[in-house]
């Protein structure tokens, strides 16, 4: 049993060293394998190169803002009273002149009843005076005969004289009760005619502010219209920019929410006040929407074409990359090696960049390809990147 024993035990032994062998063994040829495979695995990028060069810009200004239409107004009341009509839903067109409501007006035209009535009662009084008068006036003058001839004492004839006076200033009484009165029946026309609310202008219902049956006074809006025939939108422009714009400088509309279509505008005012804060003038441009294609609040980005060239250093767009946010260009020198160089892009024109700064023309940078590259990497140059 012993013996037995130590065999097991002999046998364990070498079993355990023999295992340690094949596993450093192993080892080494795993070692050896990466290690080769490190030495034969050299990164070869195929890209394509250019030269960086000196082209014209044409100078522009980006600015973004929401279009609104260039005429909105809020339709209200003149009179105090109930809605008792409404003609126009939101999205109807509206000529002006229109009726866009009506106010209940029965009191109202009781009242322009009553006015009418008075205005014939002062006729009819005014007749009567003007009959008094004639009357008045042909007993005067007897009196006055009489009176030449020694008939009457004059006391007599001064007491026709008064009456007479008497129905004149009551005869100017009247004409000026009729003035008043008819004065009266013209406001209470007037205040009819306001429970007639008219459009004053043409345009889009874009919102209905009350229902049948609301009561509305002059402060209550009732309708929104707008006008989307010319669409505006208005932005800040920095004051190093300011000076280069003039009214009428041609604007490219693009809106995200058309997607691909183009508008064309003009810049329509630029105000002669800089903003203290910022340092930049507001400055609107006016969008002509023959289709009525634009909403009014949709998000536009304008392009301010200002007309003038300038020179700058131009490398193709597909050269540009970033690194995390900073944006450069890989170099290649002699050696093909790419080296990475921080760039301060500018204008993006058609296919080119413009660069502002660390990069002269005539250097030579990668184009296809230099999103895939990283430091250390090797390329080959396709074709003689000379072509730009």
């Amino acid at each position: 049993m012993k013996r037995l024993i130590s065999y097991l035990i002999v046998f364990a032994g070498l079993a355990f060293g023999g295992y340690r062998v094949w596993q450093a063994v192993e080892n080494k040829k795993l070692a050896e394998g990466k290690q080769g495979a490190k030495k034969g695995s050299v990164r070869i990028v195929s890209v394509g190169a250019a030269l960086a060069r000196t082209g014209q810009v044409r100078e522009e200004i980006l600015i973004t803002g929401s279009l609104k239409p260039k005429e909105q107004v809020d339709v209200t009341s003149k009179a105090t009273g109930r809605v008792e009509k409404l003609t126009f839903y939101v999205g109807d067109a509206v000529k002006r002149g229109q009726v866009v409501a009506e106010i209940e007006d029965s009191e109202l035209q009781q009242q322009v009843r009553r006015a009418t009535a008075s205005i014939e009662v002062v006729k009819a009084t005014l007749a009567q005076r003007r009959a008094e008068l004639a009357n008045a006036r042909a007993d005067l003058e007897r009196s006055r005969q009489l009176t030449e001839a020694g008939l009457i004492p004059k006391q007599e004839f001064d007491a026709k004289r008064t009456s007479f006076q008497v129905v004149q200033a009551q005869i100017q009484l009247t004409e000026a009760q009729g003035d008043q009165a008819q004065a009266e029946l013209s406001e209470l026309r007037i205040r009819l005619e306001q429970t007639r609310i008219l459009a004053p202008m043409d345009g889009i219902v874009a919102e209905r502010f009350v229902d049948e049956g609301a009561v509305v006074s002059p402060s209550t809006p009732i309708v929104r219209l707008v006008n989307l025939s010319i669409m505006v939108t208005r932005a800040n422009v920095p004051e190093r920019e300011v000076s280069k714009l003039r009214i009428g400088n041609r604007a490219i509309v693009r809106v995200d929410a058309i997607g691909d279509q183009v508008f064309e505008g003009r810049v329509s005012r630029v105000s002669p006040v800089l903003d203290a804060a910022t340092r930049s003038a507001l400055v609107e441009v006016e969008i002509p929407n023959r289709n009525v294609g634009l909403k009014a609040e949709m998000f536009a980005r304008v392009t301010l074409d200002l007309a003038n060239y300038r020179s700058a250093v131009m490398i193709p767009r597909e050269a540009l990359v970033y690194r995390g946010q900073m944006p450069g260009v890989y170099i290649l020198g002699s050696d093909n090696k790419p080296v990475f160089r921080e760039i301060e892009p500018g204008v993006v024109q058609g296919d080119d960049v413009e660069v502002l700064a660390n990069l002269q023309a005539g250097t030579r940078i990668v184009t296809k390809g230099a999103t895939m590259l990283t430091d250390g990497v090797q390329v080959r140059v396709a074709g003689n990147g000379r072509k730009s």
